[in-house]
């Protein structure tokens, strides 16, 4: 005598859900890279912290256009010479806010923090807008933290650019660092400096 399949309602139900399993499994084979979320994340500079390193931190009191979430995500085309690179997060090119200054020795040890590792064609830091000192890693992958020590610095308030140049696209990586270059202040303090102001677009910061 043959058995008959279950019909209780728990056995459909059982059945129903093992089903939905199968399917599920089966689109996580078929398309894996329309469920993976896409990597947006990439790299920044923590020390001394950037601007969308304290907006992050909340250590500023004003909008950050969204930074704040995505500190990493300040990625533009190669070439810029603003702290957005050009990119929506416009408001860390306002230097006539109150950025907080963080004092430094004239050597001193920068440090990326990456959450993405692009093959990297080179590290620049500008001072106040001029080329200070570039590190060519030619095609190399970086590890989740990079540092460069930079020697020489100027005394007196700047603003330090930092870009990091893929090696494979044509995209880069920005970060402004605000600085006081052998200053009594303790790090991380917040001074307004009354001739650090945005000009046409390019970042112009005054020496103290």
């Amino acid at each position: 005598m043959r058995e008959s399949a279950p019909h209780t309602p728990v056995a459909r139900v059982v059945l129903g859900i093992f089903a939905v399993l199968a399917l599920t499994l089966t689109a996580l084979v078929a398309t894996p890279s329309a469920l993976t979320p896409k990597a947006e994340a990439h790299g920044w500079v923590v020390s001394p912290p950037s601007r969308q390193d304290h907006c992050a931190k909340r250590t500023v009191s004003w909008s950050c256009n969204g930074v704040e979430w995505e500190p990493q995500s300040v990625e533009a085309p190669k070439g810029s010479m603003l702290c957005s690179g050009g990119s929506r997060f416009t408001t860390l090119d306002n230097g006539s806010l109150a950025w907080p200054r963080t004092s430094i020795s004239s050597t001193h040890t920068f440090q990326w923090t990456l959450t993405a590792f692009h093959r990297t064609a080179s590290w620049e830091y500008f001072v106040d807008g001029r080329l200070f000192k570039t590190v060519n890693d030619n095609g190399a992958t970086p590890p989740a933290t990079v540092t460069h020590t930079l020697s020489g610095l100027p005394s007196g308030n700047h603003t330090i650019l930092a870009r990091w140049n893929v090696y494979d696209t044509a995209m880069a990586f920005y970060a402004c660092m605000d600085v006081n270059v052998g200053g009594g202040a303790s790090a991380g303090k917040t001074a307004v400096d009354a001739g650090q102001q945005a000009t046409g677009g390019r970042l112009v910061a005054a020496r103290l």
